[in-house]
């Protein structure tokens, strides 16, 4: 029997929105590349709404489950509420997670956050 649910299962065999975008309207980045999870949030923003989301990871199946399920959690949300995703959203999202991979949904949670901040830094500078 396996540790992971269906939904986990799923979303690691079946990746939604990787990938990689072009002139981003917010780009963040979470890990460290070189020697671990890593993960890269590209987001596209329109009257303060998430309209798209792409990423790009390094990671464990349930870290790429994790920012995949993120996706749909922050698509079409407006930014304040995709600000207020946690970790425990993403857990409940896949149905629950293992007790040693539950800082996988950190990932997720901290590379929108990243992306949307990067977002506004910019758009305020503007």
């Amino acid at each position: 029997m396996s540790e992971y649910t269906e939904t986990v299962i799923d979303h690691f065999e079946n990746p939604r929105n990787c990938g990689t975008m072009t002139n981003p309207d917010g780009t963040g980045e979470i890990g460290d590349p070189s020697c671990g999870d890593f993960l890269k949030v590209f987001i596209r923003v329109e009257n303060n709404i998430i309209t798209d989301i792409k990423y790009q990871i390094k990671g464990c199946p349930a870290s790429i489950a994790c920012a995949s399920i993120m996706t749909e959690l922050a698509t079409c949300k407006d930014l304040d509420e995709a600000m207020m995703i946690e970790n425990e959203d993403i857990v409940k999202a896949l149905g629950g997670l293992p007790e040693h991979k539950l800082h996988c949904s950190n990932l997720g949670a901290s590379g929108l956050r990243e992306a949307i901040i990067n977002h506004v830094y910019t758009y305020v500078k503007r």
